[in-house]
């Protein structure tokens, strides 16, 4: 029971702490919506787009403007919104290029 137990709490830490490292990202780039970025592609399933931002050490899914993009492609995103609280933010496709 011991062992569940200290799993259980492991697994809630590392909860927490992948919040508190979202919404330090939120907190950071929160006060530049509107503003775009560099980025190059670095997931594309089925389910969206995913995206690492070059000048800021930020990853994060994109939410619209991501059709025919793959893995290794540039592209241009607009930061829409943030929510520190909940630790989102939401990026935008402006343009791509292979």
């Amino acid at each position: 029971m011991l062992v569940h137990h200290l799993t259980a709490q492991e697994d809630a830490a590392n909860k927490v702490e992948r919040q508190v490292g979202k919404s330090a990202v939120a907190l950071l780039l929160v006060s530049r919506i509107g503003e775009q970025f560099d980025a190059i592609v670095t997931g594309a399933p089925d389910k969206g787009t995913w995206v690492r931002l070059l000048a800021v050490p930020v990853e994060e899914k994109l939410v619209s403007g991501f059709v025919g993009l793959d893995i290794g492609d540039r592209v241009r995103v607009q930061l829409n919104a943030g929510d520190v609280r909940r630790g989102f933010i939401d990026f935008m496709g402006v343009n791509a290029s292979k």
